[in-house]
């Protein structure tokens, strides 16, 4: 089974991914690992990533994927903020799941705002909420819960005793 935790930055993508990845007993990844530094350097300096960046990006993570699955799965953190992303990723893992962290937007700006040294800059969140299309079918986790109730509620779903 292929995971992967979507939504803007500041959701807790990384953080709810590694606890989901522990419980699951699953290997990591994060997709920051494959941007080229071109990406994070253009980020970093407050442009927003075009498709065209993006692209290369979404295919790289692909192409692990059947890897992964071959080893027994993954939990993937990953922004996958329109449709045609997520698509992109099914690619290389066509039954991949999507577990969608949606939070309030003052909440996603103050932990921006409190992650200091990352690529990703507080600005940069207008354009990455302006980029999103929710998910119809995704896991959505709100992100207001700890982290711990997210992943009880996410594993719960994903292995179909209850809902959230």
């Amino acid at each position: 089974m292929i995971v992967v935790v979507m939504g803007v930055a500041g959701c807790g993508k990384s953080t709810v991914g590694r606890m989901l990845a522990d419980r699951l007993g699953l290997p990591f990844h994060d997709a920051d690992a494959f941007h080229p530094s071109a990406n994070i350097a253009k980020m970093a300096s407050g442009v927003p990533l075009t498709d065209a960046d993006r692209w290369p990006w979404l295919d790289a993570m692909a192409a692990e994927m059947p890897r992964w699955e071959r080893l027994g799965g993954a939990v993937l953190a990953c922004s996958a903020l329109r449709e045609v992303y997520r698509e992109r990723l099914r690619t290389g893992s066509p039954q991949c799941r999507f577990v969608y962290l949606r939070g309030d937007r003052s909440l996603l700006e103050q932990r921006l705002a409190e992650r200091p040294g990352h690529f990703m800059k507080p600005g940069m969140l207008d354009s990455q909420l302006a980029t999103l299309e929710e998910p119809a079918d995704a896991i959505v986790a709100d992100v207001a819960l700890s982290p711990e109730e997210i992943c009880q509620r996410v594993t719960n779903q994903l292995m179909g005793a209850s809902s959230l």
